[in-house]
């Protein structure tokens, strides 16, 4: 209503949604799906992304304050499979937790809109992703500095706005881009990554991983369509070379 209106008419709003593939036991198109695209089409719409929970609270105090102060339409996308992920690397660390952040302390954990996050500062690869993909991004590039390859990880955290300036520097960073892209391959979040690269002039190496262009089987058949960490491994590596 307020891009028909050109902003006349204000519904300011956050609609959270569990979203995304990865539901282990309980997947499957009747219960979860990987794409975005739907979203991502409508203009003016901010599309939250969240994966750690640290990024989640701060993100959803963002959308709360964007619809009320700017009347924004805010969808806070929540990948359901990672609701009740405890651990990083190994069974029992803990690397996924966080504490709550008490109010006194929101502000100095601000995210704005539009502002990915990058973890790790290898010099290598970059390997831009978000959602359920840091999560396998993280574990694989802990793999692959076992091998000698350093990565620097971005979560992109909003997928409308991206976060241009981010992914820019980043790939500045290393001259290598990979993208782990758990949307499908045609229409996912990966072109648009690939559009900021081309129309920001990035002139290093380029390749992304992405989910087939699939509906999300049931049980195990949804590891044959999804976005895996070998799969970011091995495109890490040959990219690296």
């Amino acid at each position: 209503m307020s891009f028909f209106s050109s902003g006349r008419y204000r519904n300011p709003m956050v609609v959270r949604i569990a979203g995304y593939a990865y539901q282990g036991g309980f997947g499957g198109h009747f219960h979860n799906d990987n794409s975005v695209a739907a979203l991502r089409d409508i203009p003016g719409l901010i599309l939250a992304s969240p994966a750690r929970p640290d990024d989640a609270a701060a993100m959803l105090r963002t959308c709360l304050a964007a619809a009320e102060a700017d009347g924004s339409v805010c969808v806070f996308l929540e990948p359901i499979a990672l609701y009740h992920t405890r651990d990083l690397l190994a069974a029992g660390d803990g690397g996924w937790r966080v504490p709550y952040d008490p109010p006194d302390r929101w502000s100095s954990g601000h995210v704005p809109v539009g502002r990915g996050r990058t973890h790790g500062d290898g010099t290598d690869l970059t390997i831009v992703t978000f959602g359920n993909g840091l999560w396998l991004s993280l574990r694989a590039a802990d793999r692959l500095a076992a091998d000698g390859i350093g990565c620097r990880v971005l979560d992109l955290r909003w997928l409308a706005p991206l976060p241009a300036e981010d992914i820019l520097r980043e790939a500045a960073a290393t001259g290598r881009v990979l993208i782990a892209d758990e949307t499908r391959r045609s229409g996912g979040v990966s072109e648009a990554v690939l559009a900021v690269l081309a129309d920001g002039g990035f002139d290093g190496r380029v390749a992304r991983v992405t989910s087939e262009d699939s509906y999300v089987p049931l049980g195990d058949a949804a590891a044959a369509v999804l976005l895996s960490q070998p799969a970011i491994e091995d495109a890490a590596r040959s990219l690296a070379r």
